[in-house]
């Protein structure tokens, strides 16, 4: 994946952002399926690099990364409902989703095989989601965008606030997150070391 389509993709995903453009997906896919998310929920768009394995998390938490200074975990969705993991080839991408909770909002990463478009899809071209026959799980699944070029699935990105060990992980590395900064009476940028470690030794604990 070029950087410079990484780069023209980021700047419609602010641009949505700016005018709260509600009817705008990102589209991208898991194997050769094709799915949207809502461009609201998104930061932003990275091409695949290096991450950090936590210990004895679910094998859809493929580990984390450091953004910028902060810890990131990374979700592999087909694993999460036993089909094969993503392979990383030179397309791979992890799209930074900001989720938000009763508690507050945090950032997950979700790899995808690659990025397609950002494409409009009007809410009376969205059918119900179906029974079956989804790499994901229809309860993951918001329905289904109709486009010139056929049928695009919509997630919801509410899903990742249903999966527990991710959300906790989330959680816990933006606690930790805060208190390396207050501690260190810096920016968060100057611990990126320590919260990666952090992140391994939650991993550790969470199942011990």
């Amino acid at each position: 994946m070029s950087q410079q389509f990484i780069h023209s993709t980021n700047q419609k995903i602010q641009q949505a952002n700016n005018t709260d453009n509600k009817n705008q997906y990102l589209t991208y896919h898991l194997g050769d399926e094709l799915y949207g998310i809502d461009i609201l929920s998104i930061k932003e768009i990275i091409e695949y690099d290096d991450v950090t394995i936590v210990p004895m998390t679910p094998s859809y938490i493929r580990g984390v990364i450091n953004l910028r200074g902060n810890v990131v975990p990374v979700a592999d969705l087909p694993s999460l409902f036993e089909h094969t993991p993503i392979a990383i080839t030179r397309r791979t991408c992890i799209v930074i989703l900001e989720v938000h909770s009763d508690d507050g909002k945090y950032e997950v990463g979700m790899m995808v095989d690659s990025v397609t478009e950002v494409i409009d899809i009007n809410p009376d071209d969205i059918d119900p989601p179906p029974s079956f026959g989804t790499r994901v799980h229809v309860s993951c699944i918001k329905g289904m965008g109709k486009t010139d070029k056929g049928f695009v699935i919509l997630l919801d990105p509410g899903l990742f606030l249903s999966l527990d060990e991710l959300y906790k992980l989330a959680d816990s590395l933006e606690r930790a997150q805060k208190k390396e900064a207050a501690r260190a009476d810096a920016p968060v940028s100057g611990n990126e070391g320590s919260l990666v470690d952090k992140a391994q030794e939650m991993g550790t604990g969470a199942s011990a």
